[in-house]
């Protein structure tokens, strides 16, 4: 973490309103990296509650600023509550969870909230989601989504100023993200978060009707912008598509920098190798962090994948995901 050289002015600082008390984490079915926690106990410190899952890809581009936070001003009266609030059933798994706190460096305490009890408790209805709370645990400030990074941290300043700490300048830190933690290209995103299950699903594209909660033999179709389908033997279910032998495939055609894929093997430990094309040939200098630049990688873990960025000019493009063997489950598709 690089501090920056800009100085703000004084009079920058925010003005705060006060927008009710700090919630209660009674809800929380566990905790990570942490006793529970209470509001009463946390009284004196400033209190930052991020309510995240660990495969939205939203939240990760916001790490590594809450990651820069927590190393510098937890010394200083600072608190990082992350409410973990799972959106798919593998992120309810304790073992998941801890094993992705511990690859993505969360040091911080975690508050799990399976049964979404502290995101009640909260009227939360985002991830990520970001409350600021002040010494006396009224809560001064809010962000939903990606951004605004600069007055979160002016709020945290000003606020741990107010509560008497010292040392507490005006610089603010400067991150360096790698991977899926890169901020977005928005300027070239036309393409959007698109779920497989049919629970949420858009753009789903097929010679014939698509049929749920049973294997079906799919063709790919000629698919327009933002369009997707399948081959193979799937069967799609409420949350997700499961390949049902090998070669299924997924495609889609997008327009965004970045296509990452939330997906996991359907058996816990089990290990699915895929390969990933790009307009019919491998991505080359375009792979993501999960490929290799002839598109070949193994599913083995539960999580958001990233499987191409971009380094050209952005165009419309064909993604192809083929498993090579049966047991792969596909969530989600995100853009950035």
């Amino acid at each position: 973490m690089i501090r920056s050289l800009v100085h703000r002015l004084a009079d920058d600082s925010p003005d705060l309103p006060v927008e009710g008390r700090l919630a209660s984490f009674e809800g929380a079915t566990g905790w990570l990296n942490s006793e529970p926690l209470t509001p009463e106990g946390l009284r004196g410190r400033i209190v930052l509650v991020d309510f995240w899952t660990y495969t939205c890809v939203n939240w990760l581009r916001t790490l590594p600023y809450l990651r820069a936070w927590n190393d510098l001003y937890a010394d200083v009266g600072l608190t990082i509550v992350g409410v973990h609030t799972p959106e798919f059933g593998f992120e309810h798994d304790l073992d998941n969870v801890r094993a992705q706190a511990v690859e993505l460096r969360v040091a911080y305490p975690i508050a799990l909230d399976n049964d979404y009890g502290v995101w009640t408790a909260f009227a939360n209805h985002y991830w990520p989601a970001v409350y600021v709370a002040d010494a006396e645990g009224r809560i001064r400030y809010h962000h939903f989504g990606e951004g605004e990074y600069a007055m979160t941290e002016m709020v945290l300043q000003q606020l741990l100023n107010d509560a008497g700490a010292s040392g507490i300048g005006q610089d603010l830190v400067t991150v360096e993200p790698v991977g899926l933690e890169v901020a977005a290209d928005w300027h070239a995103v036309r393409s959007s978060e698109t779920y497989v299950g049919y629970g949420q699903s858009a753009g789903f594209a097929s010679a014939d009707s698509a049929v749920y909660d049973e294997p079906h033999a799919y063709e790919l179709p000629l698919m327009q912008l933002n369009e997707w389908g399948l081959s193979g033997t799937w069967t799609v279910e409420r949350h997700a598509g499961r390949s049902q032998g090998p070669g299924g495939r997924v495609a889609f055609r997008f327009h965004a920098r970045d296509l990452n894929l939330v997906m996991g093997p359907a058996v816990k430990g089990a290990s699915v190798p895929f390969r990933v094309v790009l307009d019919g040939a491998p991505p080359s200098d375009a792979h993501g962090v999960d490929t290799g630049s002839d598109g070949t990688g193994i599913l083995r873990d539960q999580r958001t994948h990233q499987l191409i960025r971009q380094t050209g000019p952005i165009a419309d493009r064909l993604f192809e995901i083929e498993f090579l063997d049966a047991g792969a489950e596909v969530y989600c598709f995100t853009f950035g």
